[in-house]
């Protein structure tokens, strides 16, 4: 049973009702927030209304349900790029030199994917996409990987909005075969980019899971298929589980 939010402190109380709103699987509606909550629904709607005005909270369409803002997943997103970068740096470094090619740390904002974290590999030909760099989710490994772990109803929301523009010959543009692709990878737990971003460009991630099983982020290798085919890449997919278990015990510490 979930703990009831305290009391006797405004903030405190707000910063319960946040945890809560960005835990549950789907966006809440103020019944379901207030239940939660234990407190009177007034009480909460004031803190919601509040929360939405700050830019913490966002209404869904229709205005029933709210789930993260913006200005939260800003706060998110810069406490995982800032918190533990010096371990978090060296599990990448050492990855990318056992393995030889480019690796990064990516996770979700909005309908893109973010780059956390790369180093890059020594070889002259590569793609310069530094920390901040966005790309889309569903013709990138790491964002179909997100995009197939994350709660049922979040994804078909996510889903249902994608333009699925087409970059590459190989890019998924029709829905069904996504929904394929998407089961497949929820299965296997490691997806793949077939030159669907970038013509000539290949790339495997595995997920990044904490303790409770959320998964937060995506550590994936990337390379020029010249140099590493798929089949190739493939063979890298238990250091790549390693190294996110490597992350996961430091993200685990952030949020302990």
């Amino acid at each position: 049973m979930a703990r009831k939010i305290d009391r006797t402190s405004p903030l405190l109380r707000s910063l319960a009702l946040l945890e809560r709103v960005v835990a549950a699987e789907a966006p809440l509606t103020l019944a379901e927030a207030a239940q939660d909550a234990g407190l009177p629904k007034p009480t909460v709607y004031r803190m919601l209304a509040a929360l939405e005005g700050a830019g913490l909270l966002m209404r869904e369409p229709g205005g029933r349900r709210v789930g993260a803002g913006p200005r939260l997943t800003r706060l998110a997103l810069s406490t995982l790029r800032q918190g533990a970068r010096g371990p978090r740096r060296a599990i990448l470094q050492a990855l990318a030199a056992s393995i030889g090619e480019t690796v990064n740390l990516t996770t979700i904002e909005g309908s893109d994917v973010v780059y956390l974290d790369r180093v890059e590999s020594e070889w002259p030909l590569r793609i310069a996409l530094q920390p901040g760099s966005r790309v889309p989710l569903h013709c990138s490994a790491s964002g179909k990987l997100m995009l197939a772990l994350m709660p049922a109803a979040r994804r078909k929301r996510l889903v249902d909005a994608l333009p699925l523009s087409r970059h590459t010959a190989q890019t998924i543009v029709d829905r069904p075969d996504l929904a394929r692709e998407l089961a497949r990878i929820r299965e296997a737990r490691v997806a793949v980019d077939n030159e669907e971003f970038i013509a000539g460009l290949v790339c495997v991630a595995v997920p990044v899971a904490l303790a409770d099983g959320r998964v937060v982020a995506s550590v994936a290798v990337q390379a020029p298929v010249a140099r590493m085919p798929l089949p190739a890449a493939m063979t890298h997919v238990p250091a790549l589980r390693d190294a996110a278990a490597a992350l996961a015990a430091t993200m685990d510490t952030m949020s302990a």
